[in-house]
């Protein structure tokens, strides 16, 4: 199997009219931080949230009749699902996605939507990709890979043609990987029209499929653990990938949970755009994988935006802890009238604002005659978080900070 440049400028005229061209946007906040000039290609803002329709749209499109009669299916994290239900109730054909047990649900009611039968199955995509695998040969029905398809690749470097229009100086480009069907796409269509840039890959260092195979030389399987970014947690890369990173792509980096995090939170608040993990996992390497890299011009890839709400409700409030705008205080006091009122004043003379407070007597390390106080503050920072700290322990307070 191969992908040619010719298939990628074919695949941007089957997706003309389906696909929205995404911007491309000039950060000022992550240039600084970084000392490049960083534009972030906004895959996030794409119909069904993510770059996955484009590969998706373009494989259910070049099929045959006789593939499209008993439907398709396709096994995702996520983002290829709602790609291929949208892709096949386009085209009037019956769609069935295997996706992971505890996929993000926002991902399967938004699959669902798109006209999908969805089927919940394993712990991370692999395994659901085994029983897509099983339903097809039951079903005899088409399957259409997230990334180990020349058709779904093609699609995938739509994004480099665009991205090369309105930036055509770029000298690094960064993508997110997991089983490699986006870096591959891009790959082949920046290298081929500007074989001077740069190309880095990203994956998360608690599933690093992609980096472990192009260091051993070979498609590898990993157990990996899980992540915040699952659009990216892929045990088994796809060959067909593997082949154009390793002719193509000039590093390939890793991130951590926190890192991550972190950008998703840099994003949200700086750049006033929602990120999932994979799609954040690009400006994560930026800030923190790409020091020997200054004063150059950057793309990054802003693979997906879907997202769930709870999982960002968790990043906010941990990332909130680690700047200092939050702290969990827990004291002892004098179960005495006015006490507690001295101790709130205290704060509030401080500056901090008191979001939430248990009050408690019955502890078992709580002597008769005293109470404990937990205190959740809204803070500016850790050398507000230190202030207070330091005034309640002139005041003779034995203070822990949680």
């Amino acid at each position: 199997m191969h992908v040619s440049l010719e298939e990628i400028k074919k695949a941007r005229g089957v997706l003309d009219g389906v696909i929205c061209r995404t911007g491309l946007v000039y950060t000022n906040i992550i240039s600084e931080m970084s000392g490049n000039h960083v534009y972030l290609k906004m895959e996030n803002l794409q119909r069904t949230g993510s770059f996955k329709l484009r590969g998706a749209y373009n494989k259910v499109a070049n099929l045959s009749e006789s593939e499209k009669k008993n439907g398709v299916i396709a096994s995702s994290a996520g983002n290829h699902a709602q790609g291929v239900a949208l892709a096949a109730t386009t085209f009037g054909i019956q769609s069935t996605i295997v996706m992971p047990k505890h996929a993000p649900l926002s991902k399967v009611i938004a699959t669902r939507g798109y006209g999908a039968k969805v089927v919940l199955h394993g712990d991370v995509y692999d395994e659901a990709y085994a029983e897509a695998k099983r339903i097809q040969a039951e079903e005899n029905s088409t399957f259409v890979h997230p990334f180990n398809d020349p058709m779904v690749i093609a699609g995938q470097g739509t994004i480099a043609l665009e991205l090369l229009e309105d930036l055509p100086d770029v000298e690094v480009v960064v993508v997110p990987i997991g089983g490699g069907g986006l870096i591959s796409g891009m790959a082949v269509a920046l290298k081929e029209m500007k074989p001077s840039i740069k190309l880095i890959g990203v994956q998360t260092q608690n599933m690093p499929s992609m980096a472990q195979a192009i260091a051993q030389k070979h498609v590898v399987t990993i157990d990996g653990i899980p992540t915040i970014a699952d659009g990216i947690a892929v045990k088994t890369p796809g060959n067909l990938n593997f082949d154009i990173v390793q002719r193509y792509v000039d590093d390939i980096v890793t991130v951590d949970e926190e890192e991550i995090a972190s950008a998703i939170l840099l994003l949200l608040e700086r750049v006033k755009s929602v990120a999932e993990g994979a799609g954040a996992a690009s400006v994560a390497a930026v800030l923190n994988r790409l020091s020997g890299y200054k004063d150059r011009k950057i793309a990054a890839v802003i693979s997906g935006g879907n997202i769930d709400v709870n999982t960002m409700t968790r990043i906010i409030n941990k990332g909130l802890v680690k700047s200092g705008r939050k702290v969990f205080f827990d004291t002892i006091i004098s179960d005495k009238p006015g006490v507690l009122c001295q101790l709130l004043q205290l704060i509030a003379n401080a500056g901090a604002n008191v979001l939430a407070i248990t009050h408690s007597r019955e502890n078992r390390d709580v002597a008769l005659g005293c109470a404990r106080v937990e205190l959740e503050l809204e803070t500016a920072d850790d050398e507000q978080i230190y202030t207070i700290k330091r005034l309640m322990e002139q005041r003779h307070y034995n203070v822990n900070i949680r």
